[in-house]
């Protein structure tokens, strides 16, 4: 009986995560995207030297501490708020996830995973200026804010923002806890021989350590983990990319090459096509920043930030960053160290592939290996074990704000416990099928977002307008403050 209703449940979820990542929703978070650029006038290129010295490069200003630090007790600074969010984005994704878009959908899929970043530079963007236009403080002082925000304030649609809340809510504890505890059990048992219980405990310890103090010690543990491991992982990849610079021209050739392969789109020849790599392409880039999922507005509405336009910019940064920066680093370290055969995988274009055919983590690892030899190998699980880590954090706080919403913050403590109790299970029990769902769940956040952010899409270019036009008139600071 219990054997039956798995397989109805299974059977209905691959229907639904089919749908939710598949050709229309992956068309919808395209053109969602397409609209902001278009009606921005392309503001991720005409505004790139503007947004980039608002957000990175304001990092290293003189004068300008208030972009570190805030003395606002109930907020976070504005870096604190991008490195949380690129907590819960970069994560095992941008290390096995880009592996397996190549394995596959072919080096082509690395084109379409940058086009769906272009885009979602500017969805993200959206987010976050409505993020930071509807949110309010609670009873506690802090602020609160999110996709479920603007979508009852904007909308007026409380019975969608509650529905979006509860896939948040589920979404966490799944794609945002066990797939991630499960992961760092697993590298940890394979590369340093821990028990799974172990490392459950140690995690939960950890997790429940930083959770506790809420958002502020959150944040003030991503803004240490998070530029360190990408930092850490860049110069890795880039120590791989160089020892390979030869190759680096063909790994690009075959990139562009191969996202317009029409070769098997009319005849039965094997091989990657043009759908195949669009499809791997864009959901992984969607999956890997979650431009239209609405769950790193909140913890960008967490900012100390005034002007919402400055942390929509932070938004377009954080996609630049996780997917135009680091998967591409890992796209590069694959397609460069040979160990990926482009002919061999397109012989199993939607088929499992064979054991002699590395994907995922192992073929991350297999790129590191040629230069690191075996410490390359265990580079990438320490890598991936940081990344899961900062996920779980990045997570549990979009968890706790969809359970504040539904259920006030009289829920926040319960929650946090079950929180710590599903990283244990998820150590020690392989749960494959609640991954799937948790999947499901977190696809399914971005169609009431992607509603809401079309439908208010009209306010955000206004707000754009009248920003560009104050700073044009010299009457806004970097820090959003009107000096007239």
């Amino acid at each position: 009986m219990l054997d039956k209703i798995l397989n109805v449940v299974t059977t209905v979820n691959n229907h639904l995560n089919n749908f939710i990542w598949g050709p229309i929703m992956l068309v919808f978070f395209l053109l969602v995207g397409l609209m902001f650029t278009v009606r921005t006038k392309v503001f991720q290129i005409s505004h790139i030297k503007y947004w980039l010295d608002v957000t990175f490069l304001s990092l290293f200003k003189k004068g300008n501490k208030k972009v570190l630090r805030t003395d606002d007790k109930h907020s976070i600074s504005q870096f604190q708020s991008l490195c949380t969010a690129l907590a819960a984005t970069i994560g095992v994704g941008n290390i096995s996830g880009v592996a397996i878009a190549l394995a596959l959908g072919g080096p082509g899929a690395i084109f379409w995973m940058w086009l769906s970043a272009f885009l979602g530079m500017m969805t993200n963007y959206a987010e976050n200026t409505l993020g930071i236009k509807y949110r309010y403080r609670n009873e506690k002082g802090n602020w609160v804010g999110g996709a479920m925000i603007y979508i009852e304030k904007g909308l007026g649609w409380k019975w969608l923002a509650v529905i979006f809340s509860v896939f948040c809510m589920l979404a966490s504890f799944g794609i945002g806890n066990i797939s991630q505890g499960n992961e760092i059990a697993n590298g940890l048992k394979n590369s340093f021989g821990v028990p799974t219980w172990v490392s459950a405990l140690l995690i939960m310890l950890f997790v429940g350590l930083v959770i506790v103090g809420g958002i502020k010690r959150i944040a003030s543990v991503t803004e240490k983990i998070v530029p360190f491991m990408a930092i850490m992982y860049i110069l890795g990849a880039l120590t791989v990319i160089f020892t390979h610079i030869t190759e680096v021209p063909s790994a690009f050739a075959s990139i562009f090459a191969n996202a317009f392969n029409f070769r098997s789109m009319g005849g039965g020849v094997a091989g990657f096509t043009i759908m195949v790599a669009m499809r791997r392409g864009i959901s992984r880039g969607v999956f890997s920043n979650e431009a239209g999922l609405g769950s790193s507005v909140m913890v960008h509405s967490a900012s100390d930030v005034k002007e919402p336009v400055i942390q929509g910019m932070w938004g377009i940064f954080e996609v630049f960053a996780d997917t135009l920066i680091v998967c591409t680093m890992t796209a590069l370290t694959i397609l460069t160290s040979g160990v990926y055969d482009y002919a061999e995988y397109a012989k199993y274009v939607g088929q499992d592939l064979p054991s002699h055919l590395k994907s995922g983590v192992a073929l991350t690892s297999a790129a590191f290996e040629t230069v690191f030899g075996n410490f390359g190998g265990k580079f990438i699980s320490i890598a991936v074990m940081l990344f899961a880590l900062s996920t779980i954090l990045g997570w549990s706080y979009y968890g706790e704000r969809a359970v504040e919403y539904l259920f006030g913050l009289k829920a926040i403590p319960v929650y946090k416990l079950i929180f710590l109790l599903v990283i244990f299970i998820g150590c020690n029990v392989s749960l494959s099928l609640v991954v799937d769902i948790s999947d499901t769940f977190n696809g399914f956040m971005a169609l009431p977002n992607l509603i809401a952010i079309t439908l208010l899409s009209g306010q955000v270019i206004e707000m754009t307008k009248d920003y560009i036009a104050r700073v044009k008139a010299g009457k806004e600071t970097v820090e959003g403050e009107d000096v007239a």
